[in-house]
């Protein structure tokens, strides 16, 4: 659900109903500080902050970032930290804040379930926002986008207000050479509320990773969610030689479909995910084996996901006039995964927007570590400049068609930079291939739906589940 689209009011919302409602947990830190330089007018941001058990750290934020009339027409938004091996202690605070912040406000008010998403690949930001995650008590933790093999040992240790290290992948270092550290008590005091160890849900598109995931119990999830390859977002690609048919799209066969039974015989809980957005689905997922589904498509163009209204308008407007296409992408990521794009003029999706765009990477969640010849960490990204990619030991032909997630997926729920020399960031909406429950959601709420009208739709009307259940994940 890219930045801030399964934002925490969509989150709340299906929790309140007796589902698992999933807030993003990409970039909480960036949404933080522009939604606080923004004016933070509804109070909200300031209103879980207020809630934070270290006050002086939640004020050093407010001091920094907040702007009561908000950000001057053309003003660019304030900078914050990169993410790095070695974090500075503001980096730290504000990714604990801003993952606390959203699943704060996403709980309030409730007893319902709120998870967080998180990507394998944006391995530098986990401790820190997993920590703040779990300061605000959240019940789920799921992750894709990779092998979470080493999530279950930090959630143990984050319980525990242990210092932890994760192994992070630094291109041409050994593995294991090189982690990022957390130590709670340093940041924050050693009066800490005591911790609940949250749920932690893997990401998989194969029953091989799930078998190999299983089989340790080190490495354990607690259970699975099963994405296909028409999910939204990120997809692994297809296993074997990347083939592409007449129209650039990647090819998927039998290959590229997990074995349910097998899942199923691993004896953990699993959802599945990709072309389930329907009651349909959500019956044939049971039958399957599955626990239920999880949807996003669905939310994403409901009212209450976190999407620019302007954007969510455009492409309801072509799904009613049959006009909305998803392609999947095999080049716009810089992780090298294919990436689903809704085609609408005026974002990257359009070449001609996407070739006006200036290269550069200023953001740099996807950046990937590498080792310099001097032995130092150093950091690039397929889709920064090209002359600076091959500069740090990058290859011309990686850079070929990427976008710049980072900045098109803030500008997607408005929070897009605004430079000094006026060019402001596009969007690239990501969707999933699907969009046979959302036809129908349209043909019967012709102004739009809610989440809570497409839980309705999708659970046959009993959306409420015995407590600690979810058939349905946002």
């Amino acid at each position: 659900m890219g930045v801030a689209v399964s934002s925490w009011r969509l989150a709340s919302s299906v929790a309140r109903a007796g589902q698992l409602g999933v807030v993003s947990g990409t970039a909480l830190d960036l949404v933080l500080a522009r939604r606080l330089q923004d004016g933070d007018v509804d109070g909200s941001v300031r209103r879980a902050l207020a809630a934070f058990p270290v006050p002086v750290v939640a004020e050093r934020a407010v001091a920094r970032y907040h702007r009561p009339e908000g950000r001057a027409p053309g003003r660019p938004y304030t900078p914050i930290p990169r993410l790095a091996l070695r974090q500075t202690r503001l980096a730290q605070e504000l990714t604990i804040l801003g993952n606390f912040v959203e699943v704060w406000l996403a709980k309030e008010g409730h007893e319902g379930l709120v998870g967080i998403n998180y990507l394998e690949k944006v391995q530098m930001a986990t401790p820190a926002a997993a920590y703040g995650a779990m300061l605000a008590g959240v019940d789920h933790v799921l992750m894709g986008a990779g092998i979470p093999r080493d999530i279950p040992h930090l959630l143990d240790g984050l319980a525990g207000h242990e210092t932890v290290r994760l192994p992070i992948e630094v291109a041409g270092a050994a593995a294991g050479d090189h982690v990022v550290e957390l130590d709670p008590r340093a940041l924050l005091g050693e009066d800490l509320p005591a911790l609940t160890r949250p749920t932690f849900l893997a990401i998989v598109s194969a029953h091989v990773l799930a078998e190999y995931l299983a089989r340790d119990p080190h490495i354990r999830p607690d259970g699975f969610v099963v994405e296909g390859h028409l999910a939204g977002g990120h997809n692994a690609p297809p296993r074997g030689r990347l083939t592409l048919d007449d129209l650039g799209q990647p090819v998927f066969g039998p290959r590229d479909q997990a074995d349910l039974a097998k899942v199923a015989a691993i004896g953990l809980p699993f959802w599945l995910a990709g072309s389930v957005g329907t009651p349909g689905a959500v019956d044939a997922a049971r039958a399957a084996g599955a626990a239920g589904v999880q949807v996003g498509t669905l939310f994403a163009l409901s009212t209450d996901s976190g999407l620019e209204p302007g954007l969510r308008t455009d492409m309801l407007d072509r799904l009613r006039a049959g006009t909305l296409e998803v392609r999947t992408d095999p080049l716009a990521s810089p992780t090298g995964f294919p990436f689903k794009v809704a085609q609408l003029p005026g974002t990257l999706s359009e070449t001609s927007v996407s070739a006006a765009r200036p290269r550069l990477c200023d953001l740099g969640y996807l950046r990937t570590p590498y080792l310099r010849p001097s032995g130092e960490v150093g950091y690039r990204c397929a889709a920064e400049p090209v002359h600076t990619h091959v500069r740090k030991g990058g290859s011309v032909e990686d850079t070929v068609g990427r976008a710049c997630l980072c900045n098109a997926l803030s500008a997607n729920v408005g929070l897009g930079q605004t430079r000094a020399d006026g060019y402001a960031e596009e969007a690239l909406v990501t969707l999933g291939a699907d969009l046979d429950g959302a036809r129908h959601l349209l043909g019967t709420h012709p102004e739009g739906w809610t989440a809570l009208d497409a839980l309705d739709w999708l659970l046959g009307g009993v959306s409420v589940t015995r407590p600690g259940t979810a058939t349905a994940i946002s």
